[in-house]
């Protein structure tokens, strides 16, 4: 499956320590493998329909669509799902 990065996700991407770079182009890598994706989690309330995927205190985003997968943020957990 294609993996998508939105232009907000790419952006907080850039701004991430070095060797959390790697650790996030790998889970990228993982999620082109969707369905068979270990460690990603429905988001309930208001992020019901996106997933996400840990890789220590960081966090990626995504939503599934028919024929890719969207990022749609990257960051650290403390303030992740606030607005």
């Amino acid at each position: 499956m294609r993996v998508v990065v939105t232009a907000l996700a790419n952006r907080q991407f850039d701004e991430l320590p070095t060797h959390v770079k790697d650790r996030v182009r790998r889970i990228f890598a993982r999620l082109a493998r969707w369905p068979d994706v270990s460690g990603a989690r429905p988001l309930r309330g208001p992020l019901v329909g996106q997933f996400r995927i840990r890789t220590g205190h960081y966090r990626v985003q995504f939503q599934v669509e028919v024929d890719r997968i969207v990022v749609t943020r990257v960051g650290h957990r403390d303030g992740f799902y606030d607005d």
